[in-house]
């Protein structure tokens, strides 16, 4: 019986959706995600696809119906479609999304939409080429827009654009990323600068909060006007434009956080889990999807959501910065 009841929390928090970090590799080097120079995991200590697929057919039953493939970048992990189509044909699963730098999208698009896959996000802060290379540490901005036309010219539907509005970046450089996805008809979210960068350089006063941003897109790109809310889980507060009805989204995880509805819980690259993105605390499924019967899988799962904290406290004082960046968490 205790097998088959939902994953839920001390705060009555219902658990439906996981984060599956594929990699910590990335082919880019994001300075509120990693550092320039980093060592990372062997591949023997990522979990295999088959551990992928075992884990997700166990929790399906407990309620989880949402998945999301996360790094690292996805996109570096060997024949990331075989993955989506073994994920997708779990009986229970509605949605199967990735989040990716697009930087080889344009590659893979045609073969993860025939895996299954439903949504994509996609990590693009500027459309200034210097300015893109100075965050990414990267000159590949050409390939990323290639990977955004290739999106929607398999006929990807849905696709975000994840923005994070770092200090190198001027209203004019965000001013400028809100009109070029206006345009594409693209939904641009907007997430805070969060404690989580490699450098560890983030300070309070560096965080545009949502609301300035929305001041400043609804002055100088169109009116915004709010939209309807489907899914109170959702991180963001969906807005859209009056005009021609394009979403965006503001997610305020610093400023106004939404730890009253989180229904995510996190799984790192190397198989530990995580019951929040902020948590410095982690659990070791790896070993007991190796070493342990389901029950004891689904048992350490209860456990770490069990010892889940209200919230992550960067509104109350209470927060301490993650041991981990966002490249070896998930993002």
């Amino acid at each position: 019986m205790q097998q088959s009841l939902p994953i839920v929390d001390s705060f009555g928090r219902r658990h439906t959706s996981l984060r599956i970090s594929v990699t910590d590799r990335c082919n880019i080097r994001c300075v509120y995600c990693m550092p320039e120079f980093v060592k990372f995991l062997p591949q023997r200590d990522l979990l295999t696809f088959e551990e992928i697929e075992r884990l997700v057919k166990m929790i399906v039953p407990l309620g989880v119906n949402q998945i999301r493939l996360t790094g690292g970048e996805p996109l570096v992990r060997s024949q990331l479609d075989l993955l989506v189509s073994m994920l997708v044909n779990v009986k229970g699963i509605d949605e199967v999304a990735m989040t990716t730098n697009a930087v080889l999208l344009d590659q893979q698009a045609q073969r993860l939409k025939d895996a299954g896959l439903r949504r994509l996000n996609i990590s693009l802060d500027t459309i200034d080429a210097n300015l893109f290379q100075q965050i990414t540490r990267r000159d590949v901005l050409p390939k990323v827009l290639r990977g955004i036309d290739a999106a929607l010219d398999v006929g990807f539907e849905g696709t975000r654009i994840n923005a994070v509005p770092v200090p190198l970046l001027a209203d004019e450089h965000l001013i400028a990323l809100a009109r070029f996805t206006k345009s594409k008809r693209l939904e641009l979210r907007f997430i805070e600068y969060m404690p989580l960068d490699g450098d560890q350089q983030w300070n309070e006063g560096a965080v545009r909060s949502g609301l300035e941003l929305r001041r400043l897109i609804s002055k100088h790109v169109g009116t915004l006007i709010e939209a309807p809310r489907h899914d109170i889980n959702q991180p963001a507060v969906d807005y859209q434009y009056q005009d021609n009805g394009v979403k965006i989204g503001f997610i305020d995880s610093v400023t106004s956080p939404f730890c009253q509805n989180c229904n995510r819980m996190r799984i790192t690259a190397e198989g530990k889990f995580r019951n929040c993105l902020f948590s410095n605390a982690e659990w070791d499924l790896k070993t007991a999807l190796r070493s342990g019967t389901d029950e004891e899988v689904i048992s350490l799962i209860r456990s770490a959501i069990t010892a889940k904290k209200r919230g992550h406290g960067t509104d109350d004082g209470s927060f301490f910065r993650p041991d981990r960046a966002m490249y070896q968490i998930g993002g």
